[in-house]
C-alpha cells in the first residue's frame, strides 16, 4: 500500500509539472503573432526556460523514482527482518497520534 501511494504522489507531481510546461509552450505558440524585438527576446527566454525545465523534470523524475524505490525496499527489508520491532514502533506512533488527537 505505501508503495502505491508514494508512486501515485510522484506521478501526480510529475503530471502537474508536465501540464505546466505544456501550458507554457502553448502560451509561447499563442504569442508568436506578437511582433518586435522585445517579444522575440521574451520568446527566446521562455523557450530556454522550458528546455531547462524539461531537462530538470527528466532528471528529477528519475532521481525521485530511484530514491523512492530504495526507501520502500529498505523499509520492507527492515520490517521483514524485525517484525516485532516494527509492530512496537507502529503501536507507539499510533499511541502518540491518539494522544495528540485527543488533546484537540
Amino acid at each position: 500500500m505505501p508503495r502505491k501511494t508514494a508512486t501515485r504522489s510522484q506521478d501526480d507531481l510529475l503530471a502537474d509539472f508536465q501540464t505546466l510546461v505544456s501550458d507554457t509552450e502553448k502560451l509561447l505558440q499563442d504569442t508568436a503573432n506578437l511582433a518586435g524585438d522585445q517579444a522575440d527576446e521574451l520568446r527566446l527566454q521562455i523557450n530556454d526556460s522550458l528546455k531547462r525545465a524539461r531537462d530538470t523534470l527528466r532528471d528529477t523524475e528519475q532521481n525521485l523514482r530511484e530514491r523512492g524505490q530504495a526507501a520502500v525496499q529498505a523499509t520492507e527489508g527492515y520490517v521483514q527482518e524485525h517484525p516485532w520491532q516494527s509492530i512496537g514502533i507502529s503501536a507507539g506512533i499510533g499511541f502518540l497520534l491518539g494522544l495528540l488527537a485527543a488533546r484537540r
